[in-house]
Parts: structure tokens; sequence; C-alpha cells
């Protein structure tokens, strides 16, 4: 299965990969059918999650506040939403800015 960006309302939801820890932040490909993020925050107390948030948030060129994680908040599998971009704009823009 591919990586897919699905239209959600006004904006957009996809699946995301996290790896905590990572000695460099940014986006790195898929994972399966997820996007790979890395961060450098460890997986506590929240801290891996704002971290996602602020690569997503870049990578798109929209605040961080468009950004929210919709499920698997203790997990490394995650559902994002995106508020006030485009699927196909996404797409390109997350696949492109992949380290």
């Amino acid at each position: 299965m591919a990586f897919t960006v699905s239209p959600r309302g006004e904006g957009v939801r996809f699946a995301v990969h996290v790896q905590p820890r990572a000695k460099k932040p940014g986006i790195d490909g898929t994972h399966g059918d997820a996007l790979r993020v890395r961060v450098q925050a460890p997986p506590v107390e929240g801290a891996a999650n704002d971290a996602v948030v602020a690569v997503i948030a870049g990578a798109l060129g929209v605040p961080p506040r468009a950004v929210h994680i919709a499920a698997g908040h203790s997990g490394r599998h995650k559902l994002v939403d995106v508020d006030g971009i485009a699927a196909p704009a996404a797409l390109a823009l997350l696949l492109t800015t992949s380290s």
C-alpha cells in the first residue's frame, strides 16, 4: 500500500510513522502507507507529538495550530489532520521535502 493524503473537510488527513530521538528531525520518505517523520524529542509527555506537529507544519508551510494529531497520541503510528491545504498540494509538498 502506498502513502496517501485524503481530503477531509477544509484540509487533509494522512498516516504518520514517528521515529523519536532521531539525530536530525524531518520527513524521511515513507514507512509502508505512512509518512516517516523523524523527531529529536523523546516520546515523553507529548514532546514527540509537539515535534511532529512542528515538522509537518514547517514542511507544509502552515501554522502549527493547523496541524492536529487525530489518533495515536501515545504510539508511533498516528493519523494527522492538517487544515487549510488541499490533498494534491499536501502530497506534493510532503514527498518533495523528504530528506
